[in-house]
């Protein structure tokens, strides 16, 4: 083999990036759930020992965490001090969760894939799927704490009104369905900020309705917001003012079937709202970090969950404007417009 050594140690300096990210995920996890973060950016700079005995752990494990939080650059260390801190960024980014830049949930995500690897050897060799239901509860969790935060930014602020005339039609009181709901998040916030309306959060994934129900009786909006087992296909109800789907368009088995459920349950001036994950039409254009987390995360959870499903379209995670309009187009829409993006969402208003 003809090796150039300058592009065969550019490579491996790229390696050594990535087995330090990989392996570092996992202490992300461990001091997001033992709350050693957050007592981290609550109690200020600290010992080792002042850090264990306030999280009721051990100091000799917390050290050698730190010192690893340290050498990836998610804590602060004083080494005149000898003591390690957060920064406001650092704190801000890893320990308020829903914040716009909350971190850890991503983390949560990627556990699970690392626990769906023998699954996805065996998908690999068959073709066959791997459903939505059959991943770690690490996904489920992950994924409302990693997507929340940028709903909690965006959607009622810049997404909602960039699709004319349906902000005010909140505000009088609409009826809406959020299709693919998970635990939630986007139905509640939608609701928490128009109490005029009446919503309806649709899922096939009974615990993650279950879990979506407590959320709302804790946030005392079960009056005016239920969530019931259902797929994209085969929701109840006509007449709704908005249909929204966050994220999960992509992952549908038959996502044209499901666009034309959506244009049968809407009102003749109703109104589409779909969030995709930001990418362009051509493959070369998404050779970027942020197409790099997309095609990863699509690889294991949602191109396998298409496949489990009838027809089994695989749109992934990186589908782009023009093969989403096909779809949309394909379901009975003759509007279709991107609304508005941010670096990590493509926002579509569909119309019929």
């Amino acid at each position: 083999m003809d090796i150039d050594t300058a592009k065969l140690d550019d490579f491996m300096g790229r390696f050594v990036q990535d087995l330090g990210a990989v392996m570092h995920a996992a202490t992300i996890v461990v001091g997001d759930r033992l709350g050693l973060y957050k007592a981290l950016a609550r109690e200020g700079a600290q010992t080792p020992t002042e850090l264990a005995t306030r999280t009721e752990t051990d100091p000799r494990y917390v050290r050698e965490w730190l010192c690893a939080q340290a050498a990836s650059g998610y804590v602060q260390y004083d080494a005149a001090a000898e003591r390690f801190y957060l920064s406001p960024e650092q704190a801000f980014a890893l320990t308020v969760e829903g914040g716009p830049a909350f971190i850890p949930g991503a983390f949560d995500i990627a556990v699970a894939q690392f626990k769906a690897i023998p699954k996805m050897m065996s998908a690999f060799r068959t073709g066959l799927g791997l459903g939505w239901h059959e991943h770690d509860e690490a996904l489920f969790h992950g994924t409302e704490r990693f997507f929340r935060p940028g709903y909690a930014a965006n959607l009622v602020s810049s997404w909602i009104p960039s699709l004319p005339g349906l902000e005010a039609r909140l505000r009088a009181g609409a009826r809406v369905a959020d299709v693919g709901c998970g635990h939630g998040a986007s139905t509640l916030i939608m609701a928490e900020a128009f109490p005029a309306s009446r919503f309806t959060g649709f899922d096939y994934h009974e615990p993650s309705v279950q879990r979506a129900r407590e959320a709302a009786r804790r946030a005392r909006l079960h009056e005016r917001v239920s969530f019931e087992i259902a797929g994209a296909k085969a929701y109840p109800g006509h007449d709704y003012d908005l249909v929204a789907m966050f994220d999960c368009l992509h992952d549908m088995g038959d996502p044209v079937g499901a666009a034309a459920h959506v244009r049968a349950s809407l009102k003749n001036d109703g109104c589409w709202m779909i969030v995709e994950p930001y990418a362009n039409d051509a493959l070369e254009a998404n050779l970027n970090p942020v197409g790099r987390v997309f095609y990863s995360a699509s690889t294991f959870i949602c191109t396998p969950a298409s496949r489990a499903q009838e027809v089994g379209l695989c749109l992934g995670a990186q589908a782009g404007e023009a093969r989403l309009r096909e779809v949309v187009t394909g379901g009975g829409f003759t509007r279709f417009r991107r609304a508005t993006q941010t670096p990590f969402n493509l926002i579509f208003e569909a119309r019929p």
